[in-house]
């Protein structure tokens, strides 16, 4: 499994960079702040909504702590989707939310 630290994620959005990020907390833990540009699929829903998602597109995925992102990165990695797991998650999140 790839994975990217949260410094690296920043830095990346620092420089400008266009970042397909997708946070798998529930609703009202993204509700609390998110990394701008993020969309929301919760865990539970990636399975039901990985038809919205594109192959050929570079995802990094983000959860609270780095453990749920993980799981979510494993199995969609399995249906072979190109993804990354943001370590730390939120929790170790310094840059902008929204």
């Amino acid at each position: 499994m790839k994975q990217m630290t949260v410094k690296e994620v920043e830095a990346l959005i620092n420089e400008g960079k266009k970042l397909n990020i997708i946070d798998v907390r529930e609703v009202d833990e993204v509700a609390t702040g998110k990394i701008p540009s993020a969309i929301n699929i919760p865990l539970g829903l990636v399975e039901f909504r990985m038809h919205e998602l594109d192959k050929t597109i570079e995802y990094i995925i983000v959860c609270r702590s780095g453990a749920r992102s993980g799981r979510a990165t494993q199995f969609l990695e399995d249906y072979g989707f190109n993804v990354i797991n943001m370590t730390g998650g939120m929790l170790a999140w310094e840059g902008k939310v929204e």
